[in-house]
């Protein structure tokens, strides 16, 4: 009887630590499960930071792009409208100009028709004086 009752107590006591194994065992494998999906939601965040950082970088270049295109744009325009002044600025000199010339001819022609007329009163006056003697 007491081999029998020594046998069952060794029994329960392997069962127990068989039992006490098996929750050690699946205890570790939570464990080790749930640091697998620790870090995996880890990385999974990580690589969301790094798109997200990624993205940011991109739209701030993009921006960045935009401004200097519109500088670059804002640029070509004033220069096109400095170009465009003196273009005006030199037509319009070169009209002054040519009204000036126009005007100076003019009286150059009104100078020698004045000295033409007097030239030809001096001749009549002579012809006149001939005339009379």
């Amino acid at each position: 009887m007491k081999d029998e009752e020594g046998e069952e107590e060794k029994e329960k006591e392997e069962k127990g630590k068989k039992e006490a194994e098996k929750e050690k065992k699946e205890k570790e494998k939570e464990k080790e499960e749930k640091g697998k999906k620790e870090a995996e939601k880890e990385k999974k965040e990580k690589e969301k930071e790094k798109e997200e950082k990624g993205k940011k970088e991109a739209e701030k270049e993009k921006k960045e792009k935009e401004k200097e295109k519109e500088e670059k744009g804002k640029e070509e325009e004033k220069e096109k409208k400095g170009k465009e002044e003196d273009e005006k600025k030199k037509k319009k000199e070169e009209k002054g100009k040519a009204k000036l010339e126009e005007i100076e001819k003019e009286e150059k022609i009104e100078e020698t028709r004045g000295e033409e007329k007097k030239i030809r009163r001096r001749k009549e006056g002579r012809d006149r004086k001939r005339e009379s003697c």
